[in-house]
């Protein structure tokens, strides 16, 4: 099971419904409860002089509901004079009813969810000429729609200095085994003219990768390394770096490829990163136990307190490529059920997949789960609780249209695209026992061969098939494929789920904190 921490800064960022997990207590009301409408608003930082940046409200609902006329009003009247907000495009009815203020609406129903997503109604907030570094202001976004009440977020924007920080363009190529140990560059350039007050490095790193060591400017999460924040001022067409040691976890799958990154940004542009992230609940971790991590001059090649924004997002990225060497694989194993009951009963069975090890399984770059759960429903027996993850299966193509839907006497599940040593992924299907039959049998296949992404080089083929037993007699046993009976509890947790930070970053980058709306799963233990 994931950890809520871990959750959240590693998936959550890529996935909206972390951020509404968080902000969208209506969410749990009960069913008679009214659907309220929520909305997110980033604080931004814009450069004075510059075009300005690009973004769009994070829109969501108490539950599930299609909506027309949903209306995004921006009120930026304490910034008039100071910033301008604009219709990013002509897909929607954009009106500016007075000085200051920004109506858009949809003319479409549009389906809203409990996880929030964006992309809609996107504004340019660009600086008007007489902007000047320190200027802040508040930019009020509220969101409506027919026969719902609306609801309003308020951002801080403020006008900073505009600087030009940068990394190198290209990759580190390193090579490693499991459990070896290895460093990497970090570097940062100041393309600009003017001098960069300071910076923090933003890392996005494979589960695999794990620090060495530990610095008390930089953050730390579950072992993991998330933040440096730096206080050295870098000036105009210099650079400065620092080694990180970095080792490569004992449970790393081999052989394969491991990736890492960094984003550099200001320091008032990470303050505004920082307070999304803790508007979803998600955590940069604390600071670690070693001593502060300098940064110290060497050339560059760069071209030549208020506040400072970066004139060139595009720029600040640079990492590392881990060829993983030796061999170090995953067994990952079928997990069934022994389920008692007479008939009428609804009983709950546990179904899923175990990771044996000795390597994790981290899908995160490519976002396709580690396997697939295929369950057949035991004879005498109904589907009549289903998880919207599964969807019924007729032969090797799922009915997503009906994903959910009881019934059926197949189903084909996903798990998560991660899964640690010792971690267990269990869907729970409710069955009907329309007739007792002893020792009446269903299946639960894991990684069945079909013309999909997913893990194809287990171990131990042998036991990725387990039986679903109901009403069994004698010694007649169920569980997990290997025989022994019964599923095992959750003895590690899953730390994967990586790729979103990346994504987010790319997009807060160039000025908006676009989350992709994915597939939610989510197991029990």
């Amino acid at each position: 099971m994931l950890t809520h921490s871990t959750r959240r800064w590693l998936a959550g960022l890529g996935v909206a419904g972390a951020f509404v997990a968080a902000s969208a207590g209506p969410a749990a009301a009960a069913p008679e409860a009214p659907i309220e409408l929520g909305v997110y608003f980033s604080d931004t930082t814009i450069a004075a002089g510059s075009e300005g940046k690009i973004d769009s409200p994070l829109l969501f609902a108490s539950e599930p509901v299609v909506v027309e006329g949903l209306t995004v009003t921006y009120d930026y009247r304490d910034l008039n004079g100071v910033v301008q907000v604009k219709p990013e495009s002509s897909s929607f009815d954009c009106q500016s009813p007075e000085a200051g203020v920004l109506v858009c609406t949809d003319p479409f129903e549009i389906g809203l969810e409990e996880w929030a997503f964006g992309g809609l109604f996107e504004v340019a907030m660009t600086p008007a000429a007489k902007a000047a570094d320190g200027d802040t202001g508040n930019l009020k976004v509220t969101v409506s729609a027919e026969g719902l009440a609306p609801a309003s977020h308020t951002a801080k924007l403020r006008i900073g200095e505009g600087v030009d920080l940068a990394a190198p363009g290209e990759e580190t190529n390193i090579s490693s085994t499991p459990g070896g140990t290895f460093s990497a560059p970090l570097t940062l350039s100041n393309a600009g003219t003017t001098d960069a007050k300071g910076a923090v490095a933003v890392f996005d790193l494979d589960y695999a990768i794990r620090p060495d060591k530990q610095y008390s400017n930089c953050t730390y999460e579950d072992g993991h390394l998330r933040t440096c924040t730096f206080s050295e001022v870098t000036t105009a067409g210099k650079a400065r770096s620092a080694s990180l040691s970095y080792v490569l976890g004992k449970d790393t799958y081999a052989p394969g490829n491991e990736y890492g990154y960094y984003n550099w940004m200001t320091i008032a542009e990470f303050e505004d990163f920082n307070a999304y992230l803790q508007a979803g609940g998600i955590s940069v971790g604390k600071p670690g136990d070693g001593p502060v991590l300098s940064l110290p001059e060497v050339p560059s090649k760069a071209a030549a307190r208020g506040f400072q924004a970066d004139t060139d997002p595009m720029n600040n990225w640079s990492g590392m490529s881990v060829k993983v060497t030796g061999k170090n694989g995953t067994d990952l194993v079928a997990v069934g059920d022994q389920l008692t009951g007479k008939a009428g009963d609804v009983v709950t069975a546990s179904l899923g997949v175990r990771n044996d090890g000795p390597a994790a399984l981290d899908f995160g770059r490519s976002g396709s789960p580690v396997t697939k759960i295929d369950i057949a429903v035991p004879e005498g027996t109904t589907a009549v609780e289903v998880p919207e993850f599964c969807a019924p299966l007729n032969g090797d193509q799922q009915d997503w249209e009906n994903a959910g839907e009881p019934g059926a006497k197949l189903y084909r599940c996903y798990p998560d695209i991660f899964i640690g040593v010792g971690e267990e992924q269990l869907v729970e299907v409710g069955l009907r026992i329309d007739k007792v039959i002893a020792n009446a049998a269903g299946t639960v296949t894991i990684n069945a061969k079909c013309e999909c992404e997913g893990f194809t080089d287990d171990l131990n083929p042998a036991n990725d098939v387990a039986k679903i037993l109901v009403n069994a007699t004698g010694g007649t046993g169920g569980g997990d494929g290997d025989g022994d009976g019964g599923s095992l509890p959750i003895t590690g947790q899953s730390t994967g789920l990586i790729a979103g930070l990346g994504a987010l970053l790319l997009a807060a980058g160039v000025g908006g904190y676009l989350v992709a709306k994915r597939r939610r799963t989510r197991f029990v233990a």
